[in-house]
């Protein structure tokens, strides 16, 4: 590791122990929907104006319901339809994870690119999420999507301190061996500060542990092995470990050995899960 690294890594450190770190904030249609999602009583309605407001997510939430993965015969052109659709969780789910790419923006292109970088990672896992949970176990595929969407944003704060710091924008390696390093620490602790669900909370503090073995299949299971499979064909670190080694695979009743996308139905459902997402 460089000197720069280390320096980066022990202030970044320092400031998330000291709570000196600035975190990101939910983008205020998230906040809205939350707080509907909070409310038991919510009516299709009154959730379709708080969406309504944004038109973008409002567009987003009709695209991924009338996806192939979710369609039905008949193609839905209005919000209330769609909600009353996927239903009040999946939707409130969908909409905080969807309003996140407003997070991914920067001021310089540089890191601008890099968050893009980091989005477009974060859908193609969700995707890929998205199928691992419906077809092998009986969690909650909105939940699976929701935890691949935010399961990197423990890079937000690294690449706003690297935009303020050129040396570490200056230098690629460092500053991917600094977000490998501490991204997981800090998107816990974004997730725990925004009182994310447990199970969602934990997983980028714990997707990249290879040796974790929980008692049953869960969405940190479910986004670590989606993260592998979306290095399939890669010269990515993570191709090079042994995957019959990883616990996850076993829980999910996977073979590692066999890729998801040779069975043509799952191929099809991520496709579709990828263009949902995009």
């Amino acid at each position: 590791m460089s000197t720069l690294a280390e320096k980066v890594q022990r202030d970044l450190l320092l400031a998330i122990e000291n709570d000196d770190l600035v975190l990101p904030t939910l983008p205020e249609v998230a906040l809205r929907v939350r707080e509907a999602a909070e409310d038991p009583d919510i009516s299709i309605a009154a959730l379709s104006k708080v969406i309504g407001n944004d038109a973008a997510l409002t567009a987003r939430i009709i695209k991924v319901v009338n996806s192939p993965l979710l369609r039905t015969n008949r193609e839905i052109n209005d919000l209330q339809t769609a909600i009353g659709r996927l239903g009040i969780n999946y939707t409130c789910n969908l909409a905080t994870g969807l309003a996140m790419e407003q997070m991914f923006q920067a001021t310089t292109d540089v890191v601008d690119r890099k968050m893009r970088e980091v989005w477009n990672k974060s859908t193609e896992v969700a995707a890929i999420s998205h199928v691992l949970c419906r077809h092998y176990t009986r969690l909650l595929p909105d939940q699976a999507t929701l935890a691949g969407l935010v399961h990197q944003i423990g890079v937000l704060p690294i690449l706003t301190y690297a935009e303020e710091h050129g040396a570490l924008m200056a230098d690629s390696i460092s500053l991917n061996h600094v977000i490998d390093k501490i991204h997981p620490i800090l998107g816990e602790r974004i997730l725990r500060t925004w009182d994310f669900l447990e199970p969602i909370a934990v997983v980028p503090g714990q997707y990249c542990d290879f040796t974790r073995d929980s008692a049953a299949a869960d969405y940190t299971d479910i986004v670590q092995v989606a993260t592998l499979q979306s290095y399939l064909g890669t010269n990515h670190p993570f191709t090079q470990l042994d995957w019959q080694r990883i616990p996850a695979f076993a829980k999910l009743g996977l073979d590692p050995s066999t890729l998801l996308h040779d069975d043509e139905d799952l191929s099809v459902a991520m496709d579709a899960a990828m263009s949902m997402l995009q």
